[in-house]
């Protein structure tokens, strides 16, 4: 298993324009992947999921992946959480 940890910077925390591109972009994905905010714990595939946690600007995720690549993976999902939360 491969993590990260990422302060959110983005006023709105993690909201559901991001998020919703993030989860389509993992929906073909084998590995699995989890958004972990204190003990709120969400299914990154799922928008649904990554709302029902509600992270604010100024809290801390750990993001989780399991599985092949996964470290490419977790390069990608730094990437994108730098530009987008």
């Amino acid at each position: 298993m491969t993590s990260f940890s990422y302060t959110i910077k983005e006023p709105m925390g993690l909201h559901a324009r991001p998020a919703g591109i993030m989860a389509k972009r993992l929906q073909n994905e084998t590995c699995s992947v989890t958004v972990c905010c204190g003990t709120r714990t969400a299914n990154a595939k799922g928008l649904f999921s990554l709302m029902r946690i509600a992270v604010k600007c100024g809290e801390t995720v750990t993001v989780n992946i399991a599985g092949e690549n996964e470290a490419a993976l977790a390069a990608e999902l730094q990437l994108f959480f730098s530009e987008n939360f």
